[in-house]
């Protein structure tokens, strides 16, 4: 039997094809993150959240503070490696993880941009775009594949559903998130390292 020529043509026609596949998912969580994001920015929040999410800024600044320009990308990319990667399997759990996750990080952002607004004026917010620019695609295709495997529970052939998504989320995974967050990666510990 020949072996099959390894393809990258073949496998990103096949990671694209999934994430096609996986569209209503990923607009799903997309509609989530902005929706979340517009409350935290316009509706006015109660002292108590506002010193969470202060805190949460601050342990990051904290973590972050004396780091390298290496140390400062290879941070910024596992973080981001290791919430995409558990937004994807932990979908698993009915996509209750990524629903959750996307609404959280969508509110800290949009409360974040809040305050940068009414600090520095509306320009600031062009700041943030290169930040989010490869990270956000990235981490919306993992959630939305998280949770579209999170909905082989309610298919008729569970089995069958599960084992051809949980294929294609990992070969998207490994050739499109990975990727993407490395770039993401890079732009942000650069761009943070410098200002």
């Amino acid at each position: 039997m020949v072996p099959k020529k390894f393809s990258f043509l073949k496998i990103y026609s096949d990671c694209f094809r999934y994430i096609k596949s996986c569209r209503k998912q990923i607009y799903s969580i997309i509609s989530l993150f902005f929706i979340f994001a517009i409350i935290g920015f316009f509706v006015p929040i109660s002292k108590e959240i506002m010193d969470i999410i202060l805190e949460y800024i601050k342990q990051i600044l904290e973590q972050t503070k004396d780091l390298s320009m290496f140390q400062l990308i290879s941070f910024i990319f596992l973080n981001n490696l290791q919430a995409s990667f558990l937004g994807l399997t932990l979908g698993l759990l009915l996509g209750i993880f990524p629903v959750f996750f996307v609404i959280f990080n969508g509110y800290v952002l949009g409360v974040i941009a809040s305050l940068t607004v009414s600090q520095e004026g509306l320009i600031s917010l062009l700041k943030l775009f290169p930040h989010g620019i490869f990270e956000l695609p990235a981490v919306f295709i993992s959630l939305g594949m998280g949770l579209k495997l999170g909905s082989f529970i309610f298919q008729k052939k569970k089995k069958e559903f599960f084992k051809k998504n949980i294929s294609g989320s990992i070969k998207t995974f490994l050739f499109i998130i990975l990727p993407l967050l490395l770039i993401a990666a890079i732009i942000e510990g650069v761009l943070i390292f410098l200002i």
